[in-house]
């Protein structure tokens, strides 16, 4: 509950310091209403044709000229001429303050708040659909490149205890190299635990070999594989989510772009296949009169075997 309060406190005091004062809205009136007048842009020292540095005595003389310029009775009949004038009067005064003109002079430096319906506010950035996805793309690559950096530096560590315990193993605490492979139990971690028969289990361990200042690890069909910094995955940028994204993308893009291509090889395969078998003369030659010479052949011998089968019947009546 102190925490809080004091919160608020805090935010109260930031509050009352951060609020305008009546001399602060009083030049935002005359800033809105001078760009209203006289063209967006327009300063108190623009209007007086005076450099922002002008002594006091330059901004009384260009005062005196301004004011003859725009006084009423030379302007007679002209629209808007008393609050022009009175507007240079206000504004000349607070320059002649010291205190007004160095409020005045930091917001010409640091940006004039803008009406916003209920107060005078500074316009703030407000950031496209665009901006924000690309800063999220930048954020979570970058975020998932810090995990790969955190990961590898583990992994590191890992193997280089690895292999001190596997060396530690096999060479004894005065780590004395020996000759001749020698084939050790490394603990990875964890302590010991009771399995489900009650035994005590020491934890995760491999089978790891000594050859030398080598360590191997051996898979399961024997295979032996050199345990080193190296095994470490380092990290990489084409590795995050972003460039593997664009990568699948560009892949799918060119196996869908040489996809229509052999359907379309395929299908002229098929239709010379289906073609050749269609085509009535495809087993022989053609005759003149459109017939095949393989079909007329087939007529032929039927027809001969019709008549050699009338004459046996004649021949037994």
């Amino acid at each position: 509950m102190r925490f809080v309060l004091v919160g608020v406190l805090l935010a109260a005091l930031a509050t009352a310091v951060l609020a305008w004062t009546k001399e602060d809205y009083e030049i935002f009136d005359l800033v809105s209403d001078l760009e209203a007048s006289e063209g967006k842009g327009t300063t108190f020292y623009s209007w007086l044709e005076v450099s922002p540095t002008a002594p006091l005595a330059q901004i009384n003389k260009a005062y005196r000229k301004k004011s003859i310029e725009l006084h009423p009775d030379k302007n007679p009949g002209v629209r808007g001429v008393h609050e022009r004038f009175a507007r240079l009067g206000v504004i000349v005064n607070i320059l002649r303050s010291p205190e007004g003109r160095a409020r005045y002079d930091f917001f010409c430096k640091n940006g004039v708040p803008k009406w916003r319906g209920t107060g005078y506010y500074y316009t703030r950035f407000r950031p496209g659909l665009g901006t924000v996805l690309i800063f999220l793309t930048l954020l979570t690559t970058g975020l998932q490149y810090l995990v790969q950096m955190v990961n590898y530096s583990r992994d590191l560590n890992r193997i280089r205890q690895t292999i001190c315990d596997a060396k530690l193993s096999a060479w004894g605490p005065k780590m004395v190299q020996s000759g001749g492979k020698r084939k050790v139990k490394v603990n990875l971690g964890g302590g010991p635990r009771m399995d489900e028969d009650g035994r005590t289990v020491p934890g995760k361990v491999i089978d790891v070999i000594v050859d030398g200042d080598a360590v191997y690890i051996q898979d399961c069909s024997g295979e032996l594989h050199e345990l080193n910094e190296k095994t470490a995955t380092p990290p990489a940028f084409a590795r995050t989510w972003f460039p593997t994204l664009l990568r699948r993308v560009f892949r799918l893009a060119i196996e869908g772009k040489s996809e229509p291509a052999r359907i379309e090889g395929e299908g002229d395969e098929q239709g010379e296949d289906s073609d050749y078998g269609a085509n009535p003369a495809a087993g022989g030659t053609t005759a003149p009169n459109g017939t095949s010479e393989a079909g007329a052949q087939k007529r032929g011998m039927r027809a001969a075997a019709v008549k050699a089968g009338s004459r046996r019947k004649a021949a037994r009546k």
